[in-house]
């Protein structure tokens, strides 16, 4: 098949809108997706300070090689989770991706930071569960400290179609009002964006090929049976018959989300005594789970290009 806008060859075909794309064009495509879905939501200005959380997979990267091309001032952290040779790789990855991008980028490895490792700690919780707040809060923590004004993550269209039916299906109202592309700031709590937020899985993984980036393929070992997954399944068959189902019902989500967030109760938050971010106790779930006594500082110390962190 030809490209729809020129003679070259086809690189990939678009289930939605049904189109042939080549290379040049595709990365076009994609490119002008990006820069449209910013602009939709007024997710960033060209002046603020952008922290790309890179996790050596190929959204993350894709978001930063993406944000930088198109001007933004960007800096990448990647939070090595101490599992084994998969975060070793995983942060191998996240190097040469950056050298790529020619972007800076911090490391905060969670084993010298806390003692241990994902699913190292012995605790009734899921590695899943502990390991998602520890990375919310290290970036979080990490974007505060250094004064940036926005966190970007690689989250695509079908990470969000497969949260929203996950929580649709248990009635989490709770997380379906906090949806969507942006999270304003507020507080200590740095505003957080998702730049492929209308691109597909599919999409990202053509664009990381036919820019050169390299990354890994490997899944976490703890994602291994993830509800997640099964979502993603369930959502895959319904687009391969319906095309543009993603899509419709993640469109549809942000048209109706104000459904969701009446039925949430505003919380109010205090300090937590321990590190001073926003916490709904005295002492933050971050903290608490961790045991922490003193606060963690993750100022960077430019003149030295490093981390300081206790």
């Amino acid at each position: 098949m030809k490209c729809k806008f020129c003679s070259k060859e086809a690189y990939i075909k678009l289930h939605y809108p049904k189109t042939y794309l080549c290379i040049d064009h595709f990365i076009e495509y994609f490119e002008r997706k990006v820069q449209r879905t910013i602009e939709r939501y007024k997710l960033l200005r060209k002046d603020e300070k952008v922290l790309v959380a890179i996790s050596g997979g190929k959204d993350s990267a894709v978001t930063a090689y993406v944000l930088n091309k198109l001007g933004y001032n960007i800096e990448c952290l990647h939070i090595n989770l101490g599992i084994g040779e998969y975060s070793k790789k995983s942060e191998e990855f996240a190097k040469r991706q950056c050298d790529l991008i020619g972007a800076p980028l911090h490391i905060v490895r969670i084993k010298e930071v806390l003692g241990y490792g994902i699913g190292e700690v012995k605790t009734r919780r899921p590695p899943c569960s502990y390991c998602g707040l520890t990375k919310r809060y290290i970036m979080n923590k990490f974007a505060y400290d250094n004064n940036f004004d926005a966190i970007a993550t690689g989250h695509n269209l079908d990470d969000e179609a497969s949260f929203l039916l996950n929580n649709l299906l248990h009635w989490n109202t709770e997380y379906l009002a906090k949806g969507g592309p942006l999270l304003p700031g507020e507080n200590k709590f740095v505003k957080k964006v998702k730049p492929l937020y209308e691109l597909t899985e599919r999409e990202v993984v053509a664009y990381a090929l036919a820019v050169g980036l390299d990354y890994i393929v490997e899944e976490c070992p703890h994602a291994r049976g993830a509800t997640t997954l099964d979502m993603k399944a369930i959502l895959n068959e319904l687009e391969e018959k319906r095309p543009g189902t993603k899509f419709t019902f993640v469109r549809g989500y942000l048209k109706k989300r104000g459904l969701f967030e009446v039925e949430v109760e505003k919380k109010e938050l205090r300090e937590c005594k321990i590190c001073g971010m926003p916490s709904s106790g005295e002492i933050c779930a971050f903290c608490r789970f961790w045991g922490l006594k003193e606060p963690l500082t993750f100022k960077v110390d430019r003149d030295e290009d490093n981390l300081r962190g206790t």
